[in-house]
């Protein structure tokens, strides 16, 4: 199975290829630049690689959690690239990338949504695959939780932009933290393969973004009394 696999969830900008189990990815901080520099990072893997659209058989996207724009951009390069090519595609979850890669078998994964919340997820290993203890969410750092007891990894850039509130309440319940841990591209591809492998291969037609955030308007203020009404 070849397939092409992208994000732009966050600042960074991420691509790779999935070669019947081998890997060829790309990973560049974008900062805001993911529109320009997205396809010639497409192009350029698939130049090295000696492969076109047409010999691939599906394309998988970072689906979100993360950036509005960034996961805006994804999908409407995803539909593009699957459309003129007749491919499948299918959307990945950023937390769940990154749970991909901390190697552990229960991973609480937590990315900064900025606004001062985090977008949040639960995960535990089965099999080859995750289970899903938690779904995504959009939260306050106080209200994140460990879904159960054992022995639990904690992953994601939140525990940076918001360990002071996250470390304090988790860090007893973690056996460490990996907080370097960003969605990626090259994480993503093996949960791509899995996920064409079950059939879920979708009509580009039906790509979208999981945004979890439905206003961005409200101060934090409102926020923490919206959660507590």
């Amino acid at each position: 199975m070849n397939l092409l696999v992208l994000d732009t969830s966050t600042e960074w900008c991420s691509v790779a290829l999935w070669l019947d189990g081998r890997i060829q990815a790309r990973r560049v901080l974008a900062g805001q630049r993911h529109s320009s520099l997205l396809l010639p990072m497409v192009d350029e893997l698939l130049r090295e690689t000696a492969i076109n659209l047409h010999q691939l058989d599906g394309i998988g996207y970072g689906s979100g959690p993360g950036s509005f724009t960034g996961l805006r951009i994804a999908c409407a390069v995803t539909q593009g690239l699957a459309f003129g090519a007749g491919l499948p595609v299918v959307g990945i979850s950023t937390l769940e990338s990154i749970a991909e890669q901390t190697g552990a078998n229960k991973v609480l994964t937590v990315l900064d949504a900025r606004m001062a919340e985090v977008y949040w997820a639960a995960y535990e290993r089965d099999g080859t695959g995750w289970r899903t203890l938690t779904p995504p969410q959009l939260a306050l750092p106080e209200s994140v939780a460990l879904p159960e007891a054992g022995e639990w990894v904690g992953a994601g850039n939140g525990f940076v932009a918001l360990g002071d509130v996250l470390r304090p309440r988790l860090s007893a319940q973690l056996m460490r933290i990996d907080d370097t841990l960003m969605p990626d591209a090259a994480a993503m591809a093996p949960l791509a393969a899995r996920a064409f492998t079950r059939g879920e291969g979708l009509d580009a037609a039906l790509a979208a973004p999981v945004y979890l955030r439905d206003k961005v308007a409200l101060t934090v203020d409102e926020r923490r009394a919206r959660r507590s009404a």
